[in-house]
């Protein structure tokens, strides 16, 4: 029986990280976005372990925080895990300034 969702962010948050986990072996950068804050970590899943966090109010102070941090902690590649966010928004914003300050994606 096929399993039905109770929304469509529940959906897309599921979609998104089944892709992940059965592609990668890269750690992965994962976000979340609430009113007022954004917080990013760098998760190694076959550790089960988080190698890197930050979090503020602006998307492009977190993108240049985590990857400082992803770096200082030997992480130079990793896999974008947006969730249930659509790419858009502060989300991008916090994925090019991660860019941009040397986290490839």
């Amino acid at each position: 029986m096929m399993k039905r969702y109770t929304n469509k962010q529940e959906h897309r948050k599921i979609a998104t990280r089944l892709k992940i986990r059965r592609k990668s072996v890269l750690p992965r950068l994962s976000v979340f976005r609430s009113n007022k804050f954004m917080s990013a970590q760098v998760i190694d899943d076959t550790k089960g372990v988080t190698l890197a966090a930050a979090s503020d109010k602006s998307a492009k102070i977190v993108g240049t925080k985590i990857a400082e941090n992803a770096t200082k902690a030997g992480v130079k590649a990793v896999v974008f895990d947006r969730g249930a966010y659509r790419y858009h928004g502060r989300v991008r914003q916090l994925a090019d300034a991660a860019r941009e300050a040397g986290l490839k994606f």
